[in-house]
């Protein structure tokens, strides 16, 4: 038996990317949804999930190019104070790598911001299904442990499965399209830190899914591509990562390398001919409130 979680990131980014996400989730696959707290569109996006009660919500943790909820004197070690903006967190990915791996940040102050970012979601009057972090920084054990740590004191039952089942992609298709082969590369890497990511979460009581898939895609996605990922999906309950949204102005100033890739997406999700094959291919969607409410 397969399942699918559909969850479409970065809901508060714009207003724009709200309304791609309504839209894919109203006449689309789209089952769920995180919310970034930060988020420059985020009461816009507060009332948009309210006027969709079958909408999941979950929270989107950014602590990779973005701004804190928390005072910057009691989170430091997580802020890039040697830029030119020593207020904010680090601007890329692999900063934030290198201070996880080698211990930079403080956990308890991990803990702090994570929590302030859950608590801005359930204060709004969201019930938080569901963890998932910017740019799967979670996939680090010391940002993992935080994110474990505020899911126990927020009351949240599920965190993402940032890990990507190996035959998720055919090399065929990597030589077809070979500006995936880099990403690809850098997401089988990160498969050492998966090895007990299962049983850390069953330790924890918290739910995850089995894995992820379209993360080697995001921002190359089309529908076959799509197609091809899903028809090597394994048995068991997977979550689908996406990023609809509307290519407009507000995008354009977001910090986000995701442009019309976005639109791309958003046709994609409500395409008729995706909806078939789903059904044809006997894949069955559920969101992340079904998902913990199950066995």
């Amino acid at each position: 038996m397969r399942q699918l979680i559909v969850n479409a990131d970065d809901l508060g980014l714009t207003a724009g990317v709200n309304r791609a996400i309504a839209e894919t989730h109203a006449g689309g696959i789209v089952t769920s949804t995180t919310l970034m707290a930060t988020g420059a569109a985020f009461s816009d996006a507060v009332e948009r999930v309210k006027a969709a009660p079958e909408l999941s919500v979950g929270c989107h943790v950014v602590i990779v190019d973005g701004a804190p909820l928390s005072d910057p004197a009691a989170i430091d070690t997580l802020l890039a104070i040697r830029s030119a903006e020593p207020e904010r967190f680090y601007s890329k990915l692999s900063n934030v790598a290198s201070r996880a791996v080698f211990g930079g940040f403080d956990r308890d102050q991990l803990v702090e911001e994570i929590t302030a970012q859950i608590r801005k979601l359930q204060s709004s009057g969201i019930t938080v299904t569901h963890l998932d972090t910017h740019k799967h920084t979670h996939i680090f054990p010391g940002i993992l442990w935080a994110v474990v740590r505020a899911a126990r004191i927020c009351g949240v039952p599920a965190i993402r499965n940032p890990f990507v089942p190996l035959r998720a992609m055919a090399t065929r298709i990597l030589r077809q399209k070979p500006g995936l082969l880099k990403r690809y590369g850098q997401v089988r890497a990160l498969r050492s830190f998966g090895s007990q990511f299962q049983a850390k979460m069953r330790r924890a009581g918290l739910r995850t899914p089995d894995g992820t898939v379209g993360v080697v895609e995001t921002g190359s996605i089309d529908a076959s591509l799509l197609q091809h990922s899903l028809l090597n999906l394994p048995d068991g309950t997977w979550e689908l990562v996406c990023h609809p949204g509307y290519d407009d102005a507000d995008l354009r100033t977001a910090r986000t390398r995701l442009l019309a890739s976005r639109e791309e997406e958003r046709r994609i999700l409500v395409s008729p001919e995706l909806k078939v094959f789903l059904r044809q291919q006997g894949i069955q969607l559920i969101s992340y409130r079904q998902f913990v409410a199950g066995p």
